[in-house]
């Protein structure tokens, strides 16, 4: 998900092709192995949240990243997005090449998810899909070493849930690493206990954040932690707005922007964040809780029904293809 502090230029430069990655930031002096037990970190999923992960965590703690992925066509395209930010970087002289180089070279990939066997600190970043995220839990409590901490970038769902499924003797291992979008932009970070997490769980994994050069907050394991749970009732009102004639999108997103300073209005985060996923966010926080103040909007529904899901593919509320 995706944080209301994020400039329009970051938006530009988190969502076109090849320019989802860092902007600026300077280049990381931690040395390898400064978080006690965390000499190498492994990201499974490629997209968006996940290359950015692998990017912060290569760039910033020094760290050797395995990025993980299913298909090879989504880890080219990491890649390639990773190298082009990277090299633009260079040229304008935020890193040198030398710099650049290096974190290129910390970054490897696999399509096998069995490459985290070796890892110290594991982080799935897959789609918010309740039973696919159970599924990768399951077998990494199978394949990872007994010392692995296993995070989930989960923005809505159940950590002590997705703990279970890990099994009794990995559960005590898993948290919540849920960064925001972008992540190379993006300083915050939630981090979630479940009720079996162990304090050195959640120790390290607030080392690593800082290590990453983000901001941890804690929150409880509640439908949708506190960012998505204050972020996507205000969305979703928006919605409801636009879809009952109070205003139209422009009016909506004009008078927060102008009114509120907001950098974005909500009708155009919730495109870059992806109405899928708001809507995806939106159900679990009204399943969970059973309130009626987080029942989905129709024309979300409708929106995600049609395809139309946000820049990503070019058509949401605003019209992305011109």
């Amino acid at each position: 998900m995706a944080a209301l502090r994020i400039s329009t230029r970051a938006l530009r430069a988190a969502t076109t092709r090849g320019n989802v990655l860092n902007r600026g930031f300077s280049s990381s002096s931690v040395r390898l192995g400064a978080v006690e037990g965390v000499d190498n970190l492994s990201v499974i999923g490629a997209g968006q949240m996940g290359l950015g992960i692998a990017l912060v965590a290569a760039r910033h703690a020094s760290l050797p990243v395995t990025l993980i992925d299913s298909s090879e066509a989504s880890i080219s395209k990491a890649t390639s997005f990773i190298s082009k930010l990277l090299d633009k970087d260079v040229a304008k002289s935020r890193l040198t090449e030398e710099e650049a180089s290096a974190i290129k070279s910390r970054i490897t990939t696999s399509t096998d998810i069995n490459s985290v066997s070796n890892s110290d600190f594991i982080i799935e970043a897959v789609p918010e899909i309740v039973d696919l995220k159970l599924k990768i839990f399951k077998q990494l409590g199978e394949i990872s070493k007994p010392t692995a901490i296993l995070a989930t970038n989960t923005s809505s769902i159940s950590i002590t849930k997705i703990a279970a499924a890990a099994g009794p003797d990995a559960a005590d291992r898993v948290i919540s690493t849920h960064f925001m979008n972008p992540v190379p932009v993006q300083p915050g970070v939630e981090i979630i206990t479940a009720l079996q997490t162990s304090p050195k769980t959640l120790q390290t994994s607030l080392d690593l954040c800082k290590a990453m050069k983000k901001l941890p907050s804690k929150s409880a394991d509640t439908p949708g932690f506190l960012a998505n749970r204050i972020l996507m009732p205000y969305i979703n009102e928006a919605i409801i707005c636009l879809e009952s004639g109070i205003g139209g999108k422009e009016d909506i997103d004009g008078i927060m922007k102008n009114g509120t300073g907001v950098p974005m209005g909500p009708l155009t985060l919730a495109d870059f964040i992806g109405l899928d996923t708001c809507l995806a966010i939106m159900k679990v926080l009204y399943q969970d809780t059973g309130d009626s103040k987080y029942r989905p909007s129709v024309l979300l529904q409708r929106m995600v029904d049609a395809g139309w899901v946000g820049k990503k593919c070019g058509k949401g509320f605003y019209d992305y293809t011109k």
